[in-house]
């Protein structure tokens, strides 16, 4: 399967970031993608981190939501899209799972919340859930999820998943080892699929990559630069070995 993760630059607005996946579907699509996956909150753009974000509108994420389905169907392409969403729960970060034909099979919340996040007032999610498009069985970890929580990874993995996708943002960072060495550790200790996906940044040191079951880095984006990563996994080879193997009763 043909996939795609997109190293965006960073939404002034809601109604850019909505161009901006757009551009990037049809970009997708004419390289014969099943899935894109985007980084984290690129609508409205993530808080916190340095750049201006509109407050949360829920009429303008909900027509975002009904835009960008419509650009799947258009395409005939699976999208990974994370968004800020508010529910019955509360203001949430999540990431939305749609279909070729536009429908919405459900979405993943960022269940472990940076502590830098807790101003916003962002409420976890309770659960997690594995999605299918294609035959291709897949988890969402968020951002700090998969960097400071690898049981995120597990649960997706020893339930059958074959990849999991992380929308993620990080800056200009003092240890950019440890992000770019987890990335490989979260493949090759469930044996799996990790595809990382960061905006396009200034003086960029961790840049999005998809790594293979083994643990080897197939392929990443160059810093800074807006890229559309495309490439074609063989989902018979993630395992799951190291992942069905652990025994969490023996801990």
């Amino acid at each position: 399967m043909q996939i795609g993760l997109a190293q965006t630059p960073f939404p002034r607005s809601a109604a850019e970031g909505v161009a901006i996946v757009k551009r990037m579907i049809r970009q997708a699509a004419d390289r014969h993608c099943a899935l894109i996956c985007f980084p984290e909150s690129i609508i409205p753009g993530l808080r916190g981190v340095g750049f201006a974000v509109e407050p949360y509108d829920h009429a303008v994420q909900a027509s975002a939501l009904d835009d960008i389905q419509a650009a799947a169907r258009e395409a005939g392409i699976a999208v990974i899209l994370p968004m800020e969403w508010d529910d019955e729960t509360g203001l949430h970060l999540v990431a939305f799972v749609i279909s070729n034909t536009g429908e919405v099979l459900g979405y993943q919340i960022k269940n472990q919340i940076d502590p830098d996040e807790d101003q916003f007032g962002y409420v976890p999610g309770t659960g997690r859930q594995l999605f299918e498009i294609d035959g291709l069985t897949f988890g969402i970890v968020i951002c700090h999820e998969g960097w400071r929580y690898p049981e995120t990874v597990r649960w997706a993995a020893a339930r059958g998943a074959q990849i999991v996708f992380h929308p993620q943002f990080t800056g200009t960072v003092g240890n950019p080892e440890f992000y770019n060495g987890a990335m490989v550790c979260r493949s090759a200790e469930n044996n799996i699929y990790f595809a990382s996906v960061n905006y396009a940044l200034d003086g960029q040191q961790v840049t999005s990559s998809l790594i293979s079951p083994a643990g080897e880095r197939l392929c990443s984006a160059g810093s800074g630069a807006e890229e559309l990563l495309v490439y074609a996994i063989d989902p018979t080879q993630a395992t799951q070995l190291l992942a069905s193997r652990f025994q969490p009763h023996l801990l």
